[in-house]
């Protein structure tokens, strides 16, 4: 909260204006937590800050919002490409145009996050997706059917018994 990196909101507002716009669009559960928390990693590293958020989530969601949360930053350049000038290819997105989630993150970056600077959007507050987000993280690690053969998800479920329940 209060953190501001130029733009018209802090990192906070954005978060939850992101996930409200996902919300207000009919969006499922984990979309909108991911729309929340896809820019926790802004300050820290901002050219791999969804990559953050993806390492966060991964063992909670489908393998299409991690992909989104992992290209998020490339597909944003489309929209503040022109600002900064020749140093950023705005369409740098397109070498990613025949994946399978290339629309989906299009979506994402056009309808909600490009569009989430606004300080006079209605925002829902913190409390609202606060049981989506308990909800989310409730679920228990890798266990998401798309990812169920992915190399990593199952050397982890090898592992899992090592660590406790989550609660």
């Amino acid at each position: 909260k209060g953190t501001n990196i130029g733009a018209l909101v802090d990192l906070y507002e954005h978060g939850l204006q992101t996930a409200t716009r996902a919300y207000r669009d009919g969006a499922n559960e984990e979309t909108i937590v991911v729309a929340l928390l896809h820019d926790v990693g802004e300050l820290i590293t901002p050219i791999s800050h969804g990559e953050i958020a993806g390492s966060i989530l991964r063992p909670y969601i489908s393998q299409q919002n991690y992909w989104i949360l992992m290209h998020h930053e490339i597909f944003q350049a489309y929209y503040y490409g022109d600002a900064a000038g020749a140093t950023v290819d705005k369409n740098a997105r397109d070498d990613f145009k025949d994946h399978e989630f290339y629309e989906e993150c299009i979506k994402f970056c056009e309808k909600w996050d490009q569009a989430a600077f606004d300080p006079e959007y209605d925002t829902l507050p913190l409390e609202f997706f606060e049981p989506m987000v308990h909800r989310v993280l409730a679920r228990r690690p890798y266990t998401d059917p798309e990812l169920l053969n992915d190399p990593i998800n199952v050397a982890k479920s090898k592992i899992a018994g090592g660590y406790p329940e989550a609660n």
